[in-house]
């Protein structure tokens, strides 16, 4: 077996606290968050609302180091897992783990824990999860197994370059075999930094320091409290008058910032990508998207420039599926973009071809296409879903915004209730697996408009199971082309917003290609 990294001194690193200042140890860090979770169950939610709320209570068993804003299988280091290794074919990996560690209610944890949880998640244990939003994340494990309390292997069916990522990820926790599912939607047991309080649906989300946390001398703070604040005026204004310490992370874009900034020009505010898409559902099995000819128009119809300028002032980025170049580590050059279905061309050109078609199915300015575009009731979807709804009145459509209550969007999503809406996907890590895996294959939970094509599913195992990084962008970027044509979820834009905080909080690193991975706070200290 080999091992992938200098374990030892990573594992070292990983324990000892940043010594660049002296950390100040107690206090509540107040943060900023824009809905009510669906539940505390990582495993079974997909929004920002479930994984901002409560990921200091769990623990993985690799992380991604906090300390680097670009997560990436180079910046991953040990958690619960002291060490692992790789047999020659990269078909196995074992992983060694940590022992005295306990869960919040002092049972101990153990490899019996990590076998329940992936098996859980590959269906092994079908009952456990009511939902399993990343089930095709997994599938690739055929079997976990494990030699005593300390020693697991994830035997895989093939090689898989972004497992380790996948593992690293803020979504990949691991749980208690010993806890029911449904009290880890309300009352969930980690092994984390933080212990889980309480949640006062449309207030908070409390947690409080683990004083058993296996990680000598963290985390500094006593506390973190989630205030559930829906509106975006609102958390700014109590961001400015010091009554939060920080906004999430996808929350203050290019105008907000500026504003905050002129009120309170000490304070933090990081630009930069979040690995999130602007995008358009298009129910191919509902009239009136049915008809190729409409989903074309749409296509065409997309002024992306026009988006990014209102929305970002211009720092948001064209691209695909996956995150733009030059923070994506899979992003398509300019030149490649360009010659995209959808893409090509100038957008007059564009538009002109998408109102011909019109024309040619019987609509035009006196005879207008009526639809409703539905949406979440969710600030950074509502904005830019009333330009869609603009540009497309351009095209002979009439359309209307239906705005979704937030914690029941995703259910309507997965079971289509929509004709056509305005959609963001963020990614949990930047990986074709999960970026193009989890949202375009056909089995997948997270697939909202059920495309599904049999040799896009091919290609997506060809370039999972490619170990050569350049061959594998060769076979990503093809899979890019044949969904543009397809028009399986045109892409307006990758998102570039700020996350503000105060001066005051300390040993804190804004991740800039995913919103989902910097909730622990182990490390972060107050200087007040």
């Amino acid at each position: 077996m080999r091992n992938w990294i200098g374990l030892a001194a990573l594992a070292v690193a990983a324990l000892a606290p940043a010594t660049a200042e002296a950390q100040k140890k107690g206090g509540t860090i107040r943060v900023a968050s824009s809905a009510n979770p669906s539940s505390l169950s990582v495993h079974e939610e997909v929004s920002i609302t479930t994984i901002q709320a409560i990921s200091a209570v769990y623990s993985n068993l690799v992380v991604f180091d906090p300390m680097n804003k670009t997560n990436s299988d180079k910046s991953i280091i040990p958690e619960l897992a002291e060490s692992w290794a790789w047999n020659a074919e990269g078909t196995k990996v074992t992983f060694k783990l940590r022992q005295g560690v306990k869960w919040h209610d002092g049972q101990p944890f153990t490899s019996k824990d990590v076998k329940c949880t992936w098996d859980r998640l590959t269906d092994k244990d079908p009952n456990y999860f009511r939902k399993n939003p990343r089930r095709s994340w997994w599938e690739n494990i055929k079997e976990t197994t494990i030699n005593g309390d300390h020693e697991v292997t994830f035997n895989l069916g093939r090689p898989q370059a972004s497992l380790m990522s996948m593992l690293a990820s803020g979504m990949g926790p691991v749980y208690p075999c010993h806890v029911e599912a449904r009290l880890m939607r309300t009352n969930p047991v980690g092994t984390g930094p933080f212990k889980f309080v309480e949640f006062k649906s449309n207030e908070s989300v409390r947690m409080a320091r683990n004083p058993d946390y296996w990680k000598p001398g963290l985390p500094y703070l006593d506390a973190i409290e989630q205030r559930i604040m829906p509106n975006r005026s609102t958390r700014t204004l109590a961001l400015i008058a010091g009554e939060l310490d920080m906004t999430s992370s996808g929350d203050v874009n290019a105008p907000v910032r500026k504003d905050i900034l002129k009120s309170a020009p000490n304070m933090v505010c990081v630009p930069g990508p979040t690995n999130v898409s602007s995008n358009v559902l298009i129910n191919t099995a509902k009239p009136p998207f049915n008809e190729p000819k409409l989903r074309r128009v749409v296509a065409l119809g997309l002024d992306r420039q026009g988006f990014i300028d209102i929305m970002s002032h211009g720092e948001s980025r064209i691209s695909g599926a996956l995150m733009a170049l030059p923070e994506g580590l899979w992003g398509m050059p300019k030149d490649v973009i360009e010659k995209l279905p959808g893409y090509s061309g100038t957008l007059e050109q564009r538009q002109t071809e998408a109102k011909k078609i019109m024309e040619s199915l019987g609509y035009g300015p006196n005879n207008r296409l009526k639809l409703k575009v539905s949406t979440r009731d969710f600030t950074t979807y509502k904005e830019p879903a009333v330009i869609l709804v603009d540009q497309l009145n351009k095209l002979y459509f009439e359309a209307e915004l239906e705005i979704i209550e937030s914690t029941i969007w995703f259910g309507r999503a997965a079971r289509q209730d929509f004709v056509i809406a305005f959609n963001l996907t963020g990614s949990g890590i930047d990986d074709p697996d999960v970026a193009i895996g989890e949202n375009f294959a056909c089995k997948s939970e997270n697939n909202f408009t059920k495309y599904c094509n049999p040799e896009v599913d091919k290609m997506l195992v060809a370039q999972s199971s490619e170990r050569d990084p350049e061959k594998r962008k060769k076979l990503v970027w093809e899979i890019e082309r044949v969904l543009a044509e397809e028009m399986a979820r045109p892409i307006i834009s990758h998102g570039s917003t700020g996350q503000c905080y105060q001066p005051y909080i300390k040993n804190y690193v804004r991740q800039e290609n995913s919103i989902y991975n910097q909730w622990r706070f182990e490390t972060l200290w107050l200087d007040k």
